[in-house]
């Protein structure tokens, strides 16, 4: 395999996914007045992304491994369009390193990394063993290759708990948290076969399992000409069986010294491989404020609206850019962190069975709007949720000039928003904003899971002694949260205290 880095300048784009994602990468391409080609399934005929979208071409069945997992047709319907360009959004092909190889085979520019960047950040060993030789911490851990009886003997020697991770892929899959000495084999074992069921790959590892662990990540942005930088971090720690609920820019637990530190280390182990495109570097903070490499993300987040939220830098333009050949616009003393932004992922599923996902026609679908509220979706009245993709049908992100004011934002937007037809986890959201826990910003990456529950609902003076005692330790440090409203006062501001 070659590096297989291609950008050169392209007026035509292919997007090689469907929903939320090829709706904002077809409205970026647009605004840079790039041909925008859309693909689509059976299930996908009506969608808004095809709709919206200059052309479009039939890529096969409604199940993904029919459609849009099959890189052979996604090429295929490039060629047919004339796309010199295909941006993969994110989850499908997006990260699989021999796509990237194909598009630069066919001289097709890839709105990414190269195959060689791909590959290295998508092996956790591999990368864990890159990032070391580039001065990044990583968590303690016991390499692959040794036996079963090998790994338990180094586990017991290095101490539990520990964390038994497959080498491939991501998104908790082969993943198995070990608290005893005698649960371990039968958890590698299990994370074995769960792995090779997932990326036809059991290779594990172990690292120490960091409780009480914050799951910060930091946006980067690098060229094809040697330039990268840090958007700052996105916090990342609320999580249901390892994925991602709630995200906020910037991370209550992080200032401004330590945001440096952390963009720093992350450009480091972007330039490690070589990286040019958007990515993010994920690390594991205990509770010193230590923080870890965890992964490499080579592609456009989901979360990515809250870092353009508080930067003003419109992630996926940039990508496009970047991909032209363009030099960044942007140096790293221009990168300028600016308010607070909280993304709420609206997800089709009964979060009072369990998060049973949902599907079915949905009969109504009514926004919510007005200043600092975006919605970004692929949904609309009369579209049909089907069992063969992803349960995100939308993301809820709000911005506020401060935590608080984008608290209250959110919690009006969640009220507006109705969506019937299927059950969806916005009474999950609407709890959340009320608990004292998030307020106060005391959480970690098992707090859903452990601590949070859906039949717990706080009474309104523990809730109320909560945003207070939330607003005076942000009054003592910095970076101030204020659950407050303004109003005029013969040219003053008086600041009063609003309680739901």
């Amino acid at each position: 395999m070659t590096d297989g880095l291609l950008t050169k300048k392209f007026d035509s784009i292919l997007i090689a996914n469907r929903g939320e994602i090829a709706m904002r990468v077809l409205r970026a391409a647009r605004e840079l007045g790039i041909k925008a080609i859309a693909v689509y399934s059976d299930a996908d005929r009506d969608a808004p992304h095809v709709r919206y979208a200059n052309e479009a071409y039939y890529i096969g069945a409604s199940p993904a491994a029919e459609s849009y997992l099959v890189p052979e047709k996604i090429i295929e319907a490039a060629k047919r369009s004339g796309a010199q360009a295909i941006h993969p959004g994110y989850g499908f092909l997006a990260e699989r390193a021999s796509f990237a190889q194909m598009c630069y085979d066919e001289g097709i520019v890839f709105v990414g990394p190269s195959p060689h960047a791909i590959s290295v950040m998508g092996d956790k060993l591999t990368a864990r063993q890159t990032v070391i030789a580039a001065g990044v911490p990583v968590v303690p851990g016991i390499e692959a290759g040794l036996s079963d009886d090998e790994l338990k003997a180094a586990a017991d020697k290095m101490g539990y708990p520990v964390l038994v991770k497959a080498s491939a892929g991501g998104g908790g899959k082969g993943m198995r948290p070990v608290y005893k000495s005698e649960e371990l084999l039968s958890s590698i074992a299990a994370a074995r076969r769960e792995a090779t069921a997932a990326f036809g790959d059991g290779t594990i590892y172990l690292e120490k399992l960091i409780e009480g662990g914050r799951h910060i990540e930091i946006q980067l942005l690098a060229d094809a000409h040697g330039n990268a930088i840090s958007l700052g971090e996105r916090e990342c720690s609320l999580q249901r069986r390892h994925q991602k609920v709630i995200e906020e820019a910037p991370s209550y637990v992080v200032d401004e010294e330590l945001r440096q530190r952390m963009g720093a280390v992350a450009v480091a182990a972007a330039k490690a491989v070589g990286y040019v495109n958007a990515g993010t570097i994920e690390f594991l903070m205990d509770k010193d404020k230590k923080f870890y490499f965890l992964e490499m993300n080579t592609r456009v987040q989901v979360e990515h609206p809250v870092t353009e939220l508080v930067t003003g830098i419109d992630i996926v333009q940039e990508q496009l850019r970047i991909a032209r050949g363009r030099k960044l616009r942007i140096k790293q003393e221009d990168v300028k962190v600016k308010g607070w932004a909280i993304e709420c992922r609206i997800n089709a599923e009964d979060p009072y069975n369990n998060y049973l996902p949902s599907t079915g026609l949905i009969t109504t679908s009514r926004i919510p709007t007005g200043p600092g509220v975006r919605v970004d979706t692929g949904v609309f009245p009369g579209y049909e949720v089907t069992p063969y993709y992803d349960s995100m049908i939308a993301k809820l992100v709000c911005y506020g000039e401060t935590r608080g004011a984008a608290i209250l934002r959110m919690r009006r937007a969640l009220d507006e928003y109705r969506i019937m037809g299927v059950k969806t986890n916005i009474p999950f959201h609407q709890h959340m904003m009320d608990s004292h826990r998030f307020l106060s910003g005391q959480f970690d990456t098992n707090f859903v899971e452990e601590r949070f529950s859906m039949d717990d609902r706080e009474a309104i003076h523990d809730l109320q002694a909560a945003i207070m005692a939330t607003l005076v330790a942000h009054q003592q440090g910095e970076q101030a949260s204020q659950i407050i409203s303004s109003s005029g006062d013969g040219g003053r501001n008086q600041w009063r205290w609003h309680y739901r």
